[in-house]
């Protein structure tokens, strides 16, 4: 079986939901994960910190590094990288995961949140690939996953919410551009997007308190990251990947173990963009 074991991923937005299902995942193969989120202290409406997910990252086996980083400054991604390779000695993998939403329309969205969607989504994804990359090179097998959709330019996706489309098609614009740019190097660039809604904060904030039963839980995601982070770069690249098409195509159909208590599948929310 294809593993992670020994290698380094670079995990931004890594202290809770998807992001830290992924570190937790390649931690069970033996992996280092460096947890590059803004959480340290403990808040009341967001679960977890960089030091709650390194707890959990080295009970599941890997080693953790948690850094306080805000991806939208650049010194503090220059500094988390060097520390990362300081710790681990490179880096192998790079997974886009820091994203900020807004549901709102045009004339609702403020301008600081337009702001701050863009920083966080492009500006922050754009920054983290730029850093990286130079270690990237470095790597047997390299990888950069961004948590962002397929390119469907579609009106009914940017209708109702277009700064937050804009924003995060701007991380799937850094896939095609970037697949291309670095084809020659063997870095493999990639987005992957769930099919259903995801059990994340964003998602209870978004859907309530009983949001989750309709939406899977975040393992799917990690499940399907570790499949395309385990695959020979060279080979796979500028693919826009969704989630269960990634786990049918090593021949896993059956995904109730996804599913929340009480959860059905024929009541699960759709994801955007899909």
């Amino acid at each position: 079986m294809a593993t992670l074991a020994g290698k380094t991923l670079f995990i931004t937005g890594a202290s809770r939901g998807i992001g830290l299902a992924i570190g937790l995942r390649a931690a069970k193969d033996g992996a280092n994960v460096a947890i590059a989120a803004k959480t340290a202290e403990s808040h009341p409406k967001l679960p977890g910190t960089i030091y709650t997910a390194a707890e959990e990252i080295e009970a599941a086996g890997g080693k953790a590094l948690p850094l306080i980083v805000d991806v939208r400054e650049e010194e503090q991604v220059e500094a988390a990288v060097e520390k990362t390779v300081e710790a681990f000695g490179g880096i192998d993998i790079l997974v886009n995961n820091a994203s900020a939403i807004s549901m709102t329309g045009t004339l609702e969205t403020p301008m600081k949140r337009f702001d701050l969607m863009h920083q966080v989504n492009v500006r922050g994804t754009f920054l983290c690939s730029q850093k990286c990359i130079p270690h990237l090179r470095q790597s047997k097998n390299p990888h950069v996953l961004n948590l962002s959709p397929p390119l469907n330019f579609e009106a009914r996706w940017f209708g109702p919410h277009v700064a937050y489309s804009m924003a995060k098609y701007g991380m799937s614009l850094c896939v095609l551009g970037m697949a291309e740019e670095f084809r020659r190097n063997g870095i493999a660039f990639n987005a992957l997007w769930p099919r259903t809604a995801i059990d994340t904060a964003a998602m209870a904030m978004l859907g309530g308190p009983d949001a989750a039963k309709r939406c899977r839980k975040p393992e799917i995601m990690a499940d399907a990251a570790h499949v395309i982070l385990t695959r020979d770069a060279r080979l796979c690249t500028g693919s826009y990947f969704i989630d269960d098409e990634v786990l049918a195509a090593e021949g896993k159909t059956d995904l109730s173990e996804y599913l929340h208590p009480g959860g059905r599948e024929e009541d699960l929310l759709p994801d955007f963009f899909v």
